[in-house]
């Protein structure tokens, strides 16, 4: 059986790692913060597909202590992945796999940096969930991944990831261009992530009321989308209106980096905002309603300290 180790026990890394733990999989979380709540009270999935109750959950908040893996799950936010080589160096043996959920661009790019191109794969999670404690996961819907290989090689690993998630009852399909499909996934994260905090640290179903509200985000997600294009990646633009419709569903929704903002935490604003406008204003796009959402979340930021 695979050992599995999820570095970071948030929404992602909780939710992910308790659904494959209840298919009878090997997991052990590296967490910060929680791990005697994580040992002594369990982990729990509140989920229209079915509630999980974990009475017995390993958890270590160092990574010595839980020794080599064959599957690193990279689930914390990008905004400390300064710490992922002391994190993950002890986790690893010659043939472990490195799969980092984290949301935005440079972080695959990064990990291959340090440990290697081959082992390293990015996976995009689309999934509505929040962690309303320690050990407590809400899932409101949704829930694919979706998996490239960051360097294309065809060494069979990736249909083995598939396989590990599907055969926890996880959607998950895998995808040849992974960059594109990270784009994809920037032009909602870039668009609701940073709207609902601009425009008063609202949920989405009350930014999508206000008639500005959803005119900016089809502007926003225009201009990623036109990004993208400028990178030479095609993205249709009948995505913003499935998008949109999508999010109605989820109701009063707040998106991760709107909870962090609310929260005093750190915003992945380099990972999702920065970096990938930079690309693409470098390749040559003019993106005027992105560049102004950034220029109001930094004020945002300032303002709250």
């Amino acid at each position: 059986m695979q050992r599995i180790a999820i570095v970071g026990a948030g929404a992602i890394g909780c939710y992910y790692g308790a659904r494959l733990s209840a298919a009878g999989c090997d997991v052990t979380f590296l967490a910060r913060s929680g791990v005697s709540t994580l040992r002594e009270n369990g982990l729990s999935v509140k989920s229209p597909d079915g509630d999980i109750n974990l009475r017995s959950v390993q958890a270590y908040s160092s990574p010595d202590d839980i020794g080599p893996v064959d599957l690193v799950i990279l689930a914390w936010k990008t905004t400390s992945n300064g710490s992922c080589r002391d994190a993950i160096t002890p986790l690893l043996h010659d043939e472990t796999a490195i799969l980092t959920l984290q949301n935005g661009l440079g972080n695959t790019e990064y990990l291959a940096g340090i440990f290697g191109a081959d082992r390293i794969y990015g996976g995009l999670c689309f999934v509505c969930i929040n962690r309303l404690a320690p050990g407590l996961i809400n899932h409101i819907a949704q829930g694919l991944i979706t998996i490239g290989e960051f360097n294309g090689a065809a060494d069979g690993r990736l249909e083995q990831l598939i396989s590990l998630f599907r055969g926890a009852d996880i959607p998950c399909r895998p995808v040849e261009d992974l960059p594109t499909a990270q784009w994809i996934k920037l032009v909602w994260n870039v668009a609701f992530n940073g709207l609902c905090i601009t425009d008063g640290g609202i949920d989405t179903e009350r930014l999508l009321a206000r008639q500005e509200g959803e005119s900016r985000v089809r502007r926003v997600m225009g201009d990623v989308i036109a990004g993208a294009d400028a990178l030479g990646m095609q993205i249709p633009s009948s995505l913003i209106d499935e998008q949109i419709a999508s999010t109605r569903k989820m109701g009063a929704y707040r998106p991760s980096s709107l909870l962090d903002y609310l929260e005093g935490r750190e915003v992945e604003l380099q990972a999702i905002w920065v970096e990938p406008l930079g690309r693409a204003e470098r390749a040559g796009a003019r993106l005027p309603h992105w560049a102004q959402l950034l220029s109001e979340l930094r004020m945002r930021l300032e303002e709250r300290g």
